[in-house]
Order: C-alpha cells, then structure tokens, then sequence
C-alpha cells in the first residue's frame, strides 16, 4: 500500500537495496537531484526503474527545476534556463512579453521533463522577497510585487501543465522574509498578521486552486511563535487550509533541512501530525529514508483524495511554438526579448 512521503535516491542509478526498499515501502513519488542526473538516457532509466519497483505507472516523479541556480538537469545535456527574477524584469518592461516568454520558456522546460520521465515540477516559487533578508530566494522570486508574482507565475503553470507537467507552489505561506537558510537552521519572521496578509500571503491565495503545494520550514511568530510552519497545524489549518483556502495535496519541504529539530522519523510525525499530506525526504540516505518511512502513513482518507486529484489534474502535453520558445530562452540571455 502506498505511504505519505516521497523519497529520494544516493545516486545515478537504482541500487539493488533502494529498489527493495521501494518495494516494500512503496513511497507516492521520487524526487531527484543533481547527482541522480547525469544524461538522457539515463534518467529516463532511473525513473522507469522507480515506477516499476513501486509497481506504478503513474507514481510521479518531482524535480526542482526553475532555472537559475536551482536546476537540477544542467547543461551542457540539458538547457540552461533563466531564473525568475529575468521573467520578472521583462515583465516590468513590456507586461505582455513578460508574461509570453514566463510561459514559453517553461513549456520548453516542460518538454524537457517530460522525456526524462519527470512529472512533476517544484515550480513556481511564490515568495514575495523584503530588502535586507538572506538571498536563499533571491532571483528565484519573480518579483517583488505580489501581484507581478501572481501573473508570472500564472503564466509559469500554465506552461507546465501544458507540456504535461504537474506545478507545485512553494513555499507555503511565504518564505520572503527569511533572515536566514533553511537548509542550515530555523528562520524565525516577527512580521505581523497584517503585513503577512498584505504581502506574503496575495500569491498564495491567487493561486490555491493549484494541486500540490510545498511548506515553509519558517517561524511566523504572529501565528505559530512555538512551531515551524512544516509542523505547525495552527500555520496549516488555520492559514494554508483556511485564510488561504488551499485544498490540494501539501508536501512538506524537505525533512533533512537543519531547520527541524530531532530524528527523522520526529520530524516526518510531527509534520503529518499538522496536517501535512506528505512528508518530503531528500538526501538519498537510506537510513533516514527508512525512518520516514516508518513514520509514514498508508495514504488514506482525505489525503489520499487530494494526491488523486493532483495526479488527475496531469494531462496529456499539448502542441506549441517550439520555435518561439527557443529564441524567447535565447533572447533573455541577451535581455532582448521582442
């Protein structure tokens, strides 16, 4: 039976004991990384493999995929692609040709994905950043305007889902503020409710009709002072269930980040326990994969209809200008997108 979390893989190809693993586990979905990437063919192998351990043709396959300085599939086998932030600032330019090329440039993406048999892509990022925080977003944020976000990323989904490709909004409620990494300790953000509401929180709400989203390993000290939102079922239920109105499948962030205390199985409970859907782990450590997994649920209930919607909501790719997607990447790498 299928359990609540999604694992990760040490490396290029599926070792004999992570497919027992797999096997006996049978995780929802693989996330892969850079160092499960090394061409074409051999990722399209790896994640056939994944599938047929877990005995799912359809059992997704994520990546962080969004261009800039977070691209897993690298060139020179795959394109490079631009960060956010260049959508964002033709979008400040011309709107239209902001929005065409955000689209665009993501279907080609999608394309991409899609023949390595990656389904599933941790795109868009909805932050809104605040001047004097860490750069873990960065130009990974489309804007600096809520609203440009929302219009970006808009664009974004729609050429995911197009070329076949689920999208998964992160990071919920917001993960602009943050003074420092997460990957190496706890951001703690003092911002009110008020502030929160007005800023962090418009991209989130504008887009909670999308199926999957991931959480914030944050403090929001106006919520939650105790509990980071990952493990915080004030943060999920009464913000990403409620002011936010998100009813698709919410994955936490990944469980190995130093910003959660205690073991891996401590961390996977605790953020099932505020009403995660799935617990997202990462490192490809077999150990830790298999104490999340044991602290995973068998997906049932209303979790288990959320991530059958999500899967649902996976169409067949659509045709497009190929043509005009490729000289719009080309064009933004000189800023002369016309």
């Amino acid at each position: 039976m299928t359990r609540a979390f999604i694992t990760g893989l040490a490396g290029p190809e599926l070792l004999p004991q992570e497919a027992d693993f797999l096997a006996g586990a049978d995780p929802w979905g693989l996330i892969l990384f850079r160092r499960n990437c090394r061409d074409r063919a051999q990722v399209r192998a790896l994640t056939d493999a994944f599938r047929a351990a877990v005995g799912r043709a359809d059992a997704p396959v994520l990546v962080d995929q969004e261009g800039g300085r977070v691209q897993r599939l690298r060139p020179p086998v795959w394109r490079a692609y631009p960060p956010a932030a260049a959508f964002g600032r033709l979008y400040a330019a011309d709107a239209a040709a902001g929005l065409e090329a955000a689209e665009l440039v993501t279907r080609l993406m999608a394309e991409e994905l899609l023949e390595a048999g990656i389904t599933v892509d941790c795109l868009p990022v909805l932050d809104v950043p605040v001047p004097g925080v860490h750069d873990v977003i960065g130009d990974r944020a489309y804007a600096a305007a809520p609203e440009a976000i929302v219009a970006l990323a808009s664009a974004a989904v729609r050429g995911l889902m197009a070329g076949g490709v689920l999208p998964v909004m992160k990071h919920m409620p917001g993960h602009g503020r943050s003074t420092v990494d997460s990957h190496l300790s706890l951001p703690v953000v003092t911002a009110s409710r008020a502030a929160l509401e007005a800023g962090d929180f418009v991209p989130f709400r504008a887009l909670a009709g999308l199926p999957l989203a991931m959480t914030a390993h944050i403090v929001f000290t106006a919520i939650d002072p105790d509990r980071p939102a990952t493990q915080s079922p004030v943060v999920i239920g009464d913000i990403v269930r409620g002011a936010l109105g998100f009813s698709g499948a919410l994955m936490s962030d990944d469980l190995s980040m130093q910003a959660l205390e205690g073991d891996l199985g401590t961390r996977a409970a605790r953020a099932f326990a505020a009403g995660c859907d799935l617990a997202l782990h990462c490192n490809g450590n077999l150990a830790e994969m298999e104490a999340v997994a044991a602290a995973s649920p068998v997906l049932a209930g209303a979790a288990a209809a959320r991530c059958a919607r999500a899967l649902a909501a996976r169409g067949a790719a659509q045709p497009f200008d190929r043509a005009r997607a490729l000289a719009l990447l080309a064009a933004l790498e000189t800023n002369a997108v016309a």
